[in-house]
């Protein structure tokens, strides 16, 4: 694969990772999240930029098997959908209360677990892989558990090499990467939601692959890229979930809200 630094711009960016209720049919959940919830969040000031990843239901992994990894997603544990906020600076969650509290209300009408990810300022990584009039049609979104024993520093430091080296393929037309805080529940400790996150369930970085269409998205997880990155990844992950995305919705773009979400 060829080895080039692509420009790359920092955003201030956290993600809320979503479990549909099941007490009624997920499809229901998913409308209500896409329809009433997301004009309570795009209505919160101080957004960059907010994003509805959906994921498909039937999600195993798409991740190849790779020995001393888990890239099976566990059916109990399994994501429908993530959150994606990005804020104009590191102050603006301040201005966004009143907004957060009325989303903290209706949570509980769609969702039965939410759990809060956040990197601190310029840990984000949104890198400029697209060339011009191309854009992504499908996409991955992949996270990273940290092996024991790795340091939070090293472990960041394998996750720009490893975004560097996808950026490098040619293959793709989206990548942002997020490395995470040590969890916190008191960060997004919602009402009347599950908020249960067992330590050895726990994510420390993520990332968002785009390709020009399904069948460039297949092709790169059977591909020889990906079985050249699973060597590396056991070194320092033992976890790697590869869920397929079946929609990116953008409600808020360059700090906008928009009146209908764009794809």
């Amino acid at each position: 694969m060829t080895a080039i630094r692509p420009f790359a711009t920092k955003p201030f960016v956290s993600s809320i990772l979503l479990w549909m209720r099941t007490d009624q049919p997920r499809q229901t959940g998913m409308d209500h999240w896409k329809g009433p919830h997301s004009k309570i969040i795009s209505a919160t000031p101080g957004f960059e930029e907010y994003r509805q990843i959906h994921l498909a239901e039937d999600n195993p992994g798409l991740w190849p098997a790779t020995r001393g990894i888990e890239t099976t997603i566990p059916a109990d544990r399994r994501i429908d959908g993530v959150a994606e906020v990005t804020f104009r600076s590191v102050l603006s969650p301040l201005l966004g209360r009143k907004q957060t509290r009325l989303a903290f209300k209706d949570e509980v009408n769609v969702f039965r677990r939410t759990l809060l990810y956040a990197g601190p300022p310029s840990s984000a990584r949104w890198y400029d892989v697209a060339g011009p009039g191309e854009k992504a049609d499908a996409r991955a979104l992949v996270y990273l558990r940290r092996r024991d024993g790795v340091r939070t520093g090293e472990f960041r430091k394998h996750v720009n090499e490893l975004a560097r080296t996808l950026a490098g393929t040619g293959l793709l037309k989206e990548l942002r990467t997020q490395v995470f805080m040590p969890w916190n529940e008191k960060l997004w400790d919602t009402p009347n939601v599950a908020h249960d996150n067992p330590a050895d369930q726990r994510f420390h970085a993520s990332l968002i692959l785009g390709f020009t269409d399904p069948a460039a998205r297949a092709a790169f997880f059977k591909g020889p890229e990906v079985e050249s990155l699973s060597d590396t990844l056991a070194s320092f992950t033992s976890a790697v979930h590869a869920y397929e995305v079946t929609d990116a919705l953008t409600y808020v773009k360059d700090g906008k809200e928009l009146p209908h979400y764009q794809r």
